[in-house]
């Protein structure tokens, strides 16, 4: 008789060689150019084994996706203090938050390289909504921790309350990710002098707790 829990982690295994294999080639070069026949191979399988885990290629780059964010955002909230972000203010969750986007470039310009390639792919292939979804929640999931830092400036008025919660998520997600993106990738001007993106950032960081700090 064969033990069910044994086949459940063997397959657990699998699955997550799977993962870390089309994410090493996902994030090399675009997603696009990369096969279901090199994933497998690069794992030591046939074609066949690794669509019985992932029955398309967009739901193997959206599973890759998750898996890796997750893993990313877990690691992050180890950074936090406490869990609840009990004792600070808002505008100290808020330096917290936007430390995160320069962390993520020092240590996971792999990550920024897949996503840049991830979100070229997901447009340009038009993947059903119903795929998406574990991808959407993950976003949905940063925007309720994103909540806490305006409930907090609601008490403690550290933070201008001048514009609605979803337009202040919204532009400093896409400003402090499309910045450490595009320095992952290599798309700034870089002075013969050289430059020190970590400053560079740390400057964007200012600017936007200055755009928000309550005085």
């Amino acid at each position: 008789m064969r033990n069910k829990e044994k086949d459940a982690a063997q397959m657990a295994i699998k699955r997550n060689d799977f993962l870390e294999k089309a994410f090493d080639l996902f994030s090399e070069r675009n997603i696009e150019s990369v096969t279901m026949v090199e994933v497998a191979r690069k794992c030591g399988y046939g074609t066949m084994t690794l669509y019985r885990y992932f029955s398309t290629k967009p739901e193997l780059v959206v599973s890759v996706g998750v898996w890796k964010w997750e893993t990313y955002l877990k690691e992050n909230r180890k950074r936090r203090t406490n869990a609840g972000y009990e004792g600070m203010t808002a505008v100290q969750i808020f330096e917290f938050y936007l430390d995160s986007f320069i962390e993520l470039y020092l240590n996971h310009r792999d990550l920024l390289r897949f996503n840049q390639f991830f979100n070229i792919y997901i447009q340009s292939e038009h993947i059903d909504p119903e795929v998406l979804k574990p991808y959407r929640d993950i976003i949905e999931g940063l925007r309720t921790e994103f909540h806490v830092i305006y409930a907090r400036a609601e008490q403690d008025h550290t933070i201008h309350m001048d514009e609605p919660e979803e337009e202040m998520f919204s532009s400093t997600l896409h400003l402090m990710l499309a910045a450490v993106t595009r320095y992952a990738i290599g798309l700034v001007y870089i002075p013969e002098s050289g430059f020190d993106a970590k400053k560079e950032l740390e400057k964007l960081k200012e600017a936007l707790l200055m755009r928000y700090r309550a005085l």
